[in-house]
């Protein structure tokens, strides 16, 4: 058989080229061929196969799992959180990279005074605003969308006291400003900071080829906060976060998981700590204890709020 090229999909924003670039390197230093295919993301592609079967979320995602099962791709390089815990039929994930920084930053204006009193902070992710709230109960938070690039503009460009964003996107691209502080109180997106590479099932070439790019306790941390983000989420986009780290000293997972009410007044948390052996079902495990001390409530009233407008 003749060695492909592997053509790699990504989104055509700074942070979604620099992903996919940094998996170029790592492939062509194995020695493989590859190149870079940019996909336009299009939010208004007919879907006229069902290869959707669960309530898919992120358009962008989509777009590049379109690509890759019509063939003009062979593989998509994604922020793990960004992508729906069910990857549709036919596609798998080939590999999960090392992880980088899992902190949530605040990037303010010069001046945290606004700490002690009110203030509004921006954020488009219902998890951050939910614990922004439930720390700052006085504070305003209002919607910021667009890529990382985009929301770093809209904060220069208004007179919001803050906005929050993933540490690992800021740093990848060179956008960390002076002004941020960590927010080490806040869990995470489940994966947040790794990176995750997906193919078809049956490109057997390209999924061994990818495979070799696997970091093992990435993969399994990341696997642990999905399962726990599927187990009470069953397809509603709600204010969840999770961490799970490896202590290598002692052998252990460590696991920290949240569900809040959009409102941040209500927050249900779980800490875990397990035998490595035990991780397959540490995510479950910790959503069920959630889910029986109020959370099965606190998802159906999530539900009715998030419901779409049709």
């Amino acid at each position: 058989m003749t060695e492909k090229t592997i053509r790699i999909g990504t989104r055509d924003s700074e942070l979604a080229l620099w992903q996919a670039h940094t998996v170029q390197k790592k492939l062509r230093d194995l020695g493989y061929k590859t190149e870079i295919v940019a996909v336009k993301s299009q939010g208004d592609i007919i879907l006229d196969k069902p290869l959707y079967e669960l309530g898919i979320t992120g358009i962008f995602t989509k777009t590049l799992d379109i690509a890759m099962i019509n063939g003009q791709v062979d593989i998509a390089v994604h922020s793990m959180k960004d992508v729906p815990t069910a990857l549709p039929v036919g596609i798998v994930q080939a590999a999960v990279l090392e992880r980088a920084n899992t902190l949530d930053i605040l990037v303010h204006k010069g001046s945290l005074d606004f700490l002690e009193s009110i203030g509004t902070i921006a954020t488009g992710s219902l998890r951050r605003q939910a614990q922004w709230l439930h720390k700052y109960p006085n504070h305003a938070v209002v919607d910021l969308r667009g890529n990382v690039n985009t929301r770093m503009q809209k904060l220069k460009d208004n007179d919001w006291s803050g906005a929050v964003f993933a540490a690992a996107g800021l740093e990848r691209i060179n956008l960390k400003p002076e002004t941020f502080i960590n927010l080490d109180w806040m869990i995470p997106a489940p994966a947040q900071g790794a990176m995750v590479v997906v193919a078809m099932a049956n490109d057997y070439f390209t999924v061994d080829a990818v495979s070799q790019l696997n970091d093992v306790e990435t993969e399994i941390c990341t696997y642990i906060e999905r399962q726990f983000l599927r187990t009470l989420e069953g397809g509603c986009t709600a204010p969840i976060g999770a961490l799970a780290k490896y202590n290598e000293q002692e052998d252990v997972i460590e696991f920290k998981g949240a569900l809040l009410s959009l409102d941040g007044k209500q927050k249900l948390e779980t800490t875990k700590v397990v035998d490595v052996s035990e991780w397959k079902k540490l995510g479950f495990h910790a959503a069920r204890e959630i889910l029986e001390n109020g959370g099965e409530e606190l998802m159906i009233e999530l539900r009715k709020q998030l419901k779409p407008n049709k």
